[in-house]
């Protein structure tokens, strides 16, 4: 059953250095605050798993939390490229950072096979290109059935699943909704889980295409008002363009980035003491 805990409690509790981490939210629902978190505990050689790595883990590879990034695509979406991430790939800043990739549907079939148990999945897929060549976990199979061959891509089981949601009871039970992408799978792919959710409630409401993942599939549920900004929650808040656009200049320079680290991550940290 899941536990109700405060965030820094569940992320000391539940990410530990080495971990493998997928932080999933596609558009809306990204589990910023969470990210933050993380970087603030000091977490240090992280394989962070995202199928459109953005803003968050440009922030988590600029303050030296990760070792490999697995990803299908990776930028800030409306404006560019991520600068961090590629300062790290380009020139080892701060740490050196190995990268995995995969197709969209490559990654999404990953944690489906993982949530369902199974050691890895089968798709139409990757021909035409050379991602198999350069990726481990990317093979191929032959069809007992048809003879066809097809792309294979080996189960994504991260070690935390990190999620973010509109509401929960305090039972644990989650409910969240609007472009859901792969939230549902990475929590049940993953051996321990965190929620972080808008609001906590004494009872779940019907809502219109909802997602509901119940207690005992979570690991712990934090309530974090805002927790997606500068994305945005559904029926809760809306998107921060200007925060992404914002990001551009801040990421590109070293010395700002730091700036913004101190500023905004850690200052809030140390004056909460």
């Amino acid at each position: 059953m899941a536990r109700i805990l405060q965030l820094d409690t569940a992320v000391a509790e539940l990410v530990n250095d080495g971990d493998t981490v997928a932080l999933e939210g596609f558009t809306h629902l990204i589990p910023m605050t969470a990210g933050h978190e993380i970087i603030r505990a000091g977490r240090r050689d992280l394989t962070l798993c995202r199928m459109t790595p953005d803003v968050i883990y440009d922030q988590l590879i600029g303050a030296g939390c990760a070792r490999k990034l697995v990803f299908s695509w990776g930028g800030n979406p409306g404006v560019g490229s991520l600068h961090r991430f590629r300062d790290a790939i380009q020139h080892s800043w701060p740490v050196p950072l190995e990268i995995e990739e995969h197709s969209h549907a490559g990654m999404a079939n990953r944690y489906v096979a993982g949530a369902s148990g199974l050691p890895f999945a089968v798709l139409r897929g990757y021909a035409g290109t050379d991602l198999p060549e350069h990726t481990d976990t990317i093979s191929s199979v032959r069809c007992p059935f048809t003879g066809e061959e097809l792309a294979a891509v080996a189960a994504l089981n991260p070690d935390v699943g990190i999620v973010h949601a509109q509401r929960a009871d305090r039972a644990g039970n989650v409910q969240f909704w609007g472009i859901t992408g792969v939230q549902k799978e990475t929590v049940l792919a993953s051996a321990r889980s965190l929620v972080t959710v808008e609001e906590m409630v004494d009872e779940l409401p019907e809502q219109p295409g909802a997602v509901v993942l119940p207690s005992w599939a979570v690991t712990a549920v934090a309530e974090v008002p805002g927790g997606a900004h500068p994305s945005y929650a559904q029926g809760y808040s809306e998107r921060d363009n200007a925060y992404y656009q914002d990001w551009d200049a801040i990421s590109r320079d070293r010395d700002r980035f730091r700036e913004w680290l101190d500023s905004e991550i850690h200052e809030p940290e140390r004056s909460a003491r």
